[in-house]
């Protein structure tokens, strides 16, 4: 009979473990079928659980993100929990490369380590930038209470998408970012009916190249992903497409906070090509069983 699968668990984007996004991280997933996979995402209860399935024919590794509900087809802050994880047990490159072959396409992955510990930065695949349909972004607002006069003007509402498409809003003024309630219900209702599978982004922009994040994701007990990857390379994409890009080519993002975990991702726009995502990672203990 074959024994249970270790599930670890990680928080990315944080250097406490209180902070960032938890999730769960199967490094041994090879024999696990879809339904199996599903039910251990659903017990773990995280946004998602990535599952590494094993070596590919060129040697990447094969990766796979559940939700409590669904699979997804990529997922930044598992990535880096599970390089992070991988890397710490001696299963990473001599330079700490790591190439993940995602449902989206191959991720490459470096993890290092600074004076606040192990660290990993992803690469997107090359992102996409698209309108946003008006009637999409009317019913956004008006799940939120907003309409379009709470929008900055000088980032226009679209849809982004580094492996996961992304609408993203920016909303004007801070006290209206911190303050917009909505219905978890009614928005995973417009997510699904637009089959978007990640996150409704909402930004704020704090200045000096930071933002600050909100990304709606009703799922199970969550509502709002504390820090979303996948989210931070699409809004370096939209940046991009924009023209807003800083001179240094880098943005911060701060997410979390509005939920209680807080964290922090950094954002590096190359020119063209894929979007590098970056931050912190720490193993969390699992929940005592009740």
């Amino acid at each position: 009979m074959r024994s249970a699968p270790e599930v670890l668990r990680y928080t990315a984007f944080s250097t406490d473990p209180e902070g960032g996004n938890p999730a769960g991280v199967v490094l041994d997933a090879g024999g696990l079928d879809d339904e199996a996979m599903q039910r251990i995402a659903a017990e773990v209860d995280y946004a998602e659980t990535a599952f590494v399935t094993g070596a590919v024919d060129d040697g990447a590794l094969g990766i796979r993100y559940f939700s409590p509900i669904a699979e997804v087809p990529f997922c930044g802050h598992a990535t880096v929990a599970t390089a992070v994880a991988l890397a710490e047990r001696g299963r990473a490159g001599a330079d700490g490369a790591i190439r993940f072959a995602t449902p989206v396409g191959e991720v490459s992955i470096v993890v290092g380590r600074d004076e606040q510990g192990a660290r990993g930065a992803f690469t997107s695949i090359e992102p996409s930038v698209s309108e946003l349909a008006p009637g999409d972004l009317d019913a956004i607002l008006g799940l939120l209470g907003l309409d379009a006069r709470d929008l900055d003007t000088d980032l226009p509402p679209r849809i982004a998408d580094a492996g996961n498409p992304h609408p993203v809003i920016v909303l004007a003024d801070a006290p209206v970012f911190d303050g917009f309630r909505f219905d978890p219900d009614a928005v995973r209702a417009l997510m699904d009916a637009r089959g978007w599978p990640a996150t409704i982004t909402v930004l704020h922009r704090a200045g000096d190249g930071r933002y600050v994040a909100r990304n709606l994701f009703p799922v199970g007990r969550i509502t709002e992903d504390p820090a979303t990857g996948s989210a931070a390379a699409a809004v370096g994409g939209y940046l991009r497409s924009l023209g807003r890009v800083p001179s240094t080519g880098r943005i911060q993002i701060e997410q979390g906070a509005h939920v209680g975990r807080p964290g922090l991702l950094t954002v590096d726009i190359p020119s063209a090509g894929g979007i590098t995502v970056s931050g912190h990672a720490v193993p969390i203990e699992a929940p005592t069983p009740a």
